[in-house]
């Protein structure tokens, strides 16, 4: 049995959903989302709560079963409150500073490193070492995140480039 999946997704004020077949549609104030399900589980919306059954005790239907909760309860927690990460610049002379829809990044490439934002997601810098990203789909807030951290991935010796706010950079020792 799914511990995730038994537990029901409880809409909060101010967010409706709609079932017709396998796909949910749920709205909110930062705005609309929708996830389709596969056929192993069942999708239920009474009384502001969403429950998810599994068809049948096969393995897959169990495995889709907690795996449709934790997607209706990230449809929710993005319609009210969304998503968020973000990312510290180490370096001497890195920066980030954005332009309209494009994010100019210096990390000590000869060039200049310009990101353009996708749309859904909003790109922030408020100092020119910090970049945090928001918006209401999780799976595009982290992608967008890693690839922004992917143009210079923090080094071991010493820890400069783009890392998560959270994250910890294992140092090594330099050669003696």
């Amino acid at each position: 049995m799914s511990r995730i999946g038994k537990k029901p997704v409880e809409l909060p004020s101010g967010v409706s959903a709609a079932v017709s077949g396998q796909t949910i549609e749920v709205k909110g104030p930062k705005g609309a989302r929708s996830f389709t399900a596969t056929d192993d589980v069942t999708l239920a919306v009474e009384d502001n709560v969403v429950t998810i059954k599994p068809r049948g005790t096969s393995k897959r239907a169990r495995q889709q079963w907690g795996m449709s909760r934790t997607m209706v309860a990230n449809l929710v927690q993005g319609v009210t409150d969304g998503f968020k990460k973000e990312l510290e610049i180490n370096g001497v002379g890195y920066r980030a500073q954005i332009q309209g829809s494009t994010l100019k990044l210096s990390l000590g490439y000869s060039h200049e490193v310009n990101f353009d934002v996708p749309q859904g997601v909003t790109v922030t810098c408020p100092k020119q070492t910090e970049i945090i990203v928001e918006g209401s789909d999780e799976q595009l807030v982290g992608q967008v995140a890693a690839n922004i951290r992917e143009w210079r991935k923090p080094e071991p010796y010493k820890g400069k480039g783009i890392k998560y706010k959270d994250e910890y950079i294992f140092r090594k020792e330099g050669k003696r």
